[in-house]
């Protein structure tokens, strides 16, 4: 374990660039007190139990997050610079994906009966867009954007009574809504290797050419019918076709394929194991994707040159990915690039378990904002953390050991066995969370200085 008293230090230093960004007292005051309630052990971290374990009315830490004029996006902007310096440069990666806040009533912001990953169904639920840049032992959530369905766009007055911008107004998928904010995440200085996405996002030819025409590599999962021509196809010019018949408009030398045809075509021995990778069987070949202009009933003409990769889990199940990786790129390079998109099903995971991202119970569009990026804050300072003092401890410990050390500083007590800290060591043969013996701070004059005595 890691010197204790360096912590608060620590959490101070981290929000000082934050607190510069407020300009109010009262808003300074409040913002640790709630990153300090959502790095609590609390079974629900809501306003009301938050305000109640750090000792602030309801009714100030409901103003601060609900009405309190401050801008998310001068913190998200602090977040966006720090995580580029945590874990971003060309050996990492972007990850773009969405998540799901399910929720019984409708009258939520961004609230309607849609597809819900955290329960797999149809349910009520608020879908958010997310950013995450993940490094080699690291990642670090950049934004995240709540999508508005149909049913709100189409309904001005619903969403001015919830607080929606105007300039949201406007009805806007998902995948334009990720590419607004890779635009300024790029702005900001973000720097990364390939950009990722699963098949929700793949599958959108926009959005796959848009990402080129910013000058990106990247690598999107797709569904098996997805056409692909050979990559020898040539486009043959407007002229007279085999039967005789005139043909206006350039057509391909070869018919496109499914994906999932051209993949189980080819022979067993050509699925392997990739080392490092887990125990799926990979296959990857070269080819042109059909996302071109159509030139005849929807038939699309070959478009840029990809990579088509095929993942054969061993439950038999197989997926489907494209990428514009360089042609000289490895097989090896390819498949870590993919799977390491499951840091961002990781991070959410843990911002629901471990930090209540799911747990907030307003209905308005700006403390939901506020709440999403006090969220981040807390996990951003938590993966710094691990890449400092606590390299070796999963997030979940970290945030425990964190939650620990934080409350002997507001209640001069051992982080371990609860007794009342004094001028020598406890006795007490208290135990760590992992199960070792401790030997509790409170000998020097720094720890007691920081920790208070009683």
């Amino acid at each position: 374990m890691a010197v204790p008293h360096t912590w608060p230090r620590a959490f101070r230093k981290f929000l000082t660039p934050y607190l510069d960004t407020l300009h109010h007292a009262k808003q300074r005051a409040c913002l640790p007190k709630y990153l300090r309630g959502l790095l609590a052990g609390l079974e629900r971290k809501s306003i009301e139990p938050i305000a109640e374990y750090v000792g602030l009315p309801y009714q100030r830490l409901h103003h601060f997050i609900h009405a309190s004029p401050w801008k998310a996006d001068e913190l998200e902007r602090v977040l966006v610079q720090q995580a580029q310096t945590l874990c971003g440069g060309k050996h990492s990666v972007l990850i773009i994906d969405d998540t799901a806040l399910p929720k019984t009533g409708v009258h939520s912001v961004g609230v309607t009966h849609q597809y819900c990953g955290a329960l797999g169904k149809l349910a009520n639920c608020q879908s958010l867009v997310t950013l995450t840049l993940a490094g080699d032992r690291v990642f670090a959530p950049l934004a995240m954007r709540l999508f508005l369905p149909k049913t709100w766009t189409d309904d001005p007055e619903r969403c001015t009574a919830a607080g929606v911008p105007v300039e949201r107004l406007t009805p806007s998928s998902k995948g334009a809504l990720a590419l607004d904010e890779l635009d300024r995440v790029l702005a900001l200085g973000v720097t990364f290797r390939v950009v990722l996405a699963d098949a929700g996002y793949g599958i959108n030819k926009a959005f796959r050419q848009a990402l080129t025409a910013r000058g990106l590599t990247w690598a999107v999962g797709v569904v098996g019918h997805q056409k692909v021509f050979r990559q020898e196809v040539v486009i043959v010019p407007p002229g007279v076709s085999a039967l005789g018949h005139p043909c206006k408009n350039p057509r391909p030398s070869d018919e496109a394929r499914p994906v999932h045809d051209v993949l189980n075509a080819l022979p067993p021995h050509a699925w392997r194991a990739v080392r490092g990778q887990g125990k799926a069987c990979w296959v990857v070949i070269r080819a042109r994707i059909a996302d071109g202009a159509v030139y005849h009933y929807g038939r699309h003409l070959p478009g840029e040159e990809v990579w088509v990769v095929g993942e054969k889990r061993r439950s038999g199940e197989v997926k489907y990915y494209i990428t514009n990786h360089n042609e000289r790129t490895s097989k090896a390079q390819l498949v870590r690039d993919i799977r390491a998109r499951w840091a961002c099903e990781t991070c959410h995971q843990q911002l629901k378990e471990e930090l209540g991202l799911d747990h907030f119970e307003g209905r308005s569009w700006q403390g939901l904002e506020h709440h999403l990026a006090l969220v981040l804050l807390t996990m951003l300072f938590l993966q710094s953390l691990r890449t400092t003092d606590l390299q070796h401890r999963t997030l979940p410990g970290v945030r425990r050991w964190v939650s620990v050390v934080l409350d002997v500083v507001r209640d001069g007590r051992c982080p371990h066995c609860s007794g009342v800290v004094s001028r020598t060591p406890c006795r007490s043969p208290c135990r760590s969370p992992d199960g070792r013996t401790s030997e509790v701070l409170g000998t020097s004059r720094s720890s007691q200085g920081l920790m208070g005595t009683r």
